[in-house]
């Protein structure tokens, strides 16, 4: 039993660590400015909250909060950092974002099959949940499947492993609408999918940690690939100065303002999606392939839309007084309720899953780096094109927003490719698995 069950409580525990993590991260104190020169406030941010729920000051499975989070103050956040959007800018950064996008998928693709190859060697029985079946049953099924009862030979079945990370290689590649396409089509049992959920949270919330700390020494890793990061640097500067020449102290009615419009255009995202997405699932059910029938695939794609048109407007002075500001604090409130739901002591439970999930993501990492050495990419793509496959939607504008809250929407921009590709690329990787196994 958690100690604190009530969410307002939460919520207030997370706020106040907000606010020491800001407070001390802008102190002038030179032991806080030593200690945020290594750690980045962001990073605090996503695992102090992880240390709560693995202590069991808080149970994240009790609590709404991520879903308020992802749904309402996501896409709010995503109109207001896109106000202000230098989409030429944005355009001129060229191919290497997509290259190191689909880097990053191939990566997923080819890490799974290679870390079940690996941990399976090293410990054969992880391949099946051995725990469940005797040891006589599991000899059969491997010598002579025939000879055992249908319903036990069904039940081993749907405990295969790959049948697991076929449901992370979805998640990972794509999103939530593509974990479910690959747990409908390959049937894991109830068990073992909820490990792999774990494993899928866990391993990809700390490369996560992993990319947020990289944002803090991107300069030194761009010198590594001998990147040019020129092209962002400039995107970055054009927004500096816009907002400086525009910036006003907010009054009311201007915070007012830009709260209306954030909430406004969501709500019409969640219109959208609560329409298109159950009507897809009920008379274009081919266009689930590409997760066109997730309704938060519509809130972020209207969000995002909504604030890209927002931009060629008179809208677009709310920068002045603070729009992405705003938009930034409600993404880190975001950040740290995703940090929460990651429960560290969870390793001790499923052990040889994780080896094979943080092989996996090893794998990934490894093709990222040596794609992002070979064509000289700045890290912020090799970061962003990661995290738009492995985190979609709720994470890469956070990533990208590290770099520069002006670049969240490539983040957005990637993750909904991520979304397209998803289920194609989690299928063939879940197939090449069985085809090993």
């Amino acid at each position: 039993m958690p100690l604190i069950t009530n969410d307002a409580v939460v919520f207030g525990l997370l706020m106040a660590t907000l606010a020491v993590i800001f407070t001390t991260s802008h102190s002038d104190k030179p032991g806080w400015k030593k200690f945020y020169k290594f750690v980045p406030s962001l990073l605090l941010c996503y695992f102090v909250p992880s240390l709560y729920s693995t202590f069991g000051i808080i149970d994240p499975e009790q609590s709404n909060l991520y879903y308020v989070a992802s749904r309402y103050l996501l896409p709010a956040s995503l109109v207001l950092l896109t106000l202000s959007i230098d989409i030429k800018g944005i355009m001129s950064l060229g191919w290497k974002a997509v290259a190191m996008f689909l880097a990053g998928t191939v990566g997923i693709m080819i890490g799974g099959p290679l870390a079940m190859i690996i941990i399976g060697s090293i410990n054969p029985d992880i391949l099946i949940p051995a725990g469940e079946f005797s040891p006589s049953e599991l000899t059969s099924y491997f010598t002579s499947p025939e000879t055992l009862p249908e319903d036990i030979l069904k039940e081993i079945e749907s405990g295969e492993t790959w049948r697991g990370l076929a449901t992370v290689a979805g998640s990972w590649i794509g999103g939530g609408a593509n974990q479910t396409a690959m747990l409908e089509l390959y049937n894991p049992s109830s068990q073992l999918f909820s490990a792999m959920v774990t494993v899928d949270i866990i391993v990809a919330n700390i490369w996560m940690g992993f990319i947020l700390y990289g944002a803090g020494i991107s300069e030194k890793v761009d010198k590594w690939f001998k990147a040019d990061a020129s092209s962002i640097v400039q995107v970055r500067k054009n927004i500096e100065d816009y907002q400086a020449s525009i910036a006003k102290i907010p009054t009311l009615v201007d915070l007012t303002k830009i709260v209306a419009v954030a909430f406004v255009i969501t709500s019409l995202g969640h219109a959208v999606g609560g329409f298109i997405g159950p009507w897809i699932n009920e008379n274009a059910p081919k266009l689930a392939e590409f997760s066109l029938n997730s309704s938060f695939f519509w809130i972020v794609v209207v969000a995002t839309t909504g604030g890209l048109l927002a931009s060629f407007t008179k809208i677009r002075y709310l920068e002045g007084a603070g729009a992405s500001k705003v938009g930034s604090l409600f993404l880190y409130v975001l950040v740290m309720t995703i940090g929460m739901k990651m429960d560290l002591g969870a390793f001790l439970e499923v052990p040889g899953y994780f080896a094979i999930g943080f092989v996996w993501i090893i794998i990934h990492v490894i093709v990222l780096l040596g794609v992002g050495k070979l064509i000289k990419a700045p890290f912020f793509f090799v970061a962003v094109g990661s995290q738009a496959n492995v985190g979609g939607a709720a994470s890469a504008p956070i990533v990208a927003s590290a770099f520069h809250p002006s670049l969240a929407p490539v983040g957005v921009l990637l993750a909904v490719l991520g979304y397209a590709l998803g289920t194609y690329g989690a299928w063939a990787c879940a197939e090449i698995m069985r085809l090993l196994y």
